[in-house]
C-alpha cells in the first residue's frame, strides 16, 4: 500500500503547473492632446492584445516644461520580450510622446 502525504502532493501540482508569463509594463508620458491616448491603445489592439491594466493621468504643467502632460501606464502579458521591444519604439514614435520606460515584473 502506498501513501503519498499532502505536501509531496502539492509539490506535484505546483510542479506541473506552467510558469504564469511575465507582465510588461510600459509607462508613457506624453503631451495631454486628444489623439495621444487613441494612437497608443491602437499599437495593442492591432496585434489583437487586451492590457491587463491601463491607468491614465492629466498632470498640470510642471516647471521648465510647456502644457499638461498624460501619464499612461500599461500592462500586458503574452508578449515576447522582442515585441515588447518594439511596442515600445513605436510609442516612441508617436506625435507627441514625450518618454517610453519600460520593465518585466511577475514570474510567479
Amino acid at each position: 500500500m502506498s501513501t503519498t502525504s499532502p505536501l509531496s502532493e502539492t509539490s506535484r501540482r505546483a510542479a506541473a503547473r506552467p510558469a504564469p508569463a511575465p507582465v510588461f509594463c510600459f509607462s508613457v508620458a506624453a503631451a495631454a492632446e486628444p489623439g495621444v491616448m487613441p494612437r497608443v491603445l491602437e499599437l495593442f489592439a492591432k496585434r489583437n492584445l487586451v492590457p491587463l491594466r491601463w491607468h491614465s493621468d492629466r498632470l498640470p504643467a510642471g516647471q521648465g516644461r510647456g502644457g499638461e502632460t498624460l501619464a499612461i501606464d500599461i500592462q500586458v502579458r503574452d508578449l515576447e520580450p522582442e515585441l515588447c521591444d518594439y511596442i515600445a519604439r513605436c510609442l516612441r514614435q508617436i506625435h507627441g510622446v514625450e518618454t517610453v520606460l519600460t520593465s518585466e515584473k511577475g514570474f510567479g
